[in-house]
């Protein structure tokens, strides 16, 4: 698992949690090589179509403390068998796909590098939550999420033909943990209080 984990969390509350641009294109390799790879090294991309889209991956539970605690620890189960791994098509010639991106990177102005392409969100990974320093008491919630990302792209490199293409990855994964009366900003986290809280919750009503 990769990528900065946010964390939700309750007022004075800790959490834990255990979870397991394009420097050029280079064309040919025949004659004239040098001044090709020159004229790509100026290559632009322009984007598009950018879209974000955050997904449940793992929830716990029913939480439900009947008097004070302290501490918890709780496994999240994963939700759903779907494997998450980064994706270009349409890589420019002389480039590839960790390059395109790092470019989509670079004009998201992400805080941390998005997802490269060795990298694999799986289901069967296990997911922990644990929290301390608290007073828990009543019905809470829990899950895991991830922040995907996808766009549409044309690199346009000297005189050659515009190479036009699409990505997708993630910008970084997730936890939070709230009491049903709170709800969350997060949409992973609405879809979770509306699956585990009680009827009638303020978390649930507003998911």
């Amino acid at each position: 698992m990769r990528g900065t984990v946010r964390l939700t969390c309750a007022a004075g509350l800790f959490i834990g949690v255990l979870m397991t641009g394009l420097t050029a294109c280079t064309g040919d390799s025949g004659g004239g090589g040098e001044d090709k790879a020159e004229a790509c090294a100026d290559g632009t991309y322009a984007w598009s179509g950018v879209r974000r889209e955050q997904r449940l991956t793992a929830l716990s539970d029913p939480i439900r403390f009947k008097k004070k605690t302290g501490t918890y620890r709780s496994r999240l189960e994963s939700v759903g068998d779907t494997v998450y791994r980064p994706s270009v098509t349409g890589t420019p010639e002389g480039a590839d796909a960790a390059e395109v991106i790092k470019a989509l990177g670079r004009h998201l102005k992400v805080d941390e590098p998005l997802a490269g392409p060795s990298e694999t969100e799986r289901p069967e990974q296990d997911h922990f939550f644990e929290s301390s320093t608290g007073a828990h008491e009543g019905a809470y919630y829990a899950w895991a999420e991830i922040d995907l990302v996808e766009a549409d792209f044309t690199y346009t490199c000297g005189d050659g033909e515009p190479a036009k293409g699409h990505v997708r990855t993630w910008e970084g994964t997730g936890a939070g943990f709230l009491p049903c009366s709170e709800p969350s900003d997060e949409t992973a986290g609405q879809i979770a209080a509306e699956r585990t809280c009680p009827p009638g919750s303020e978390a649930a009503e507003e998911a």
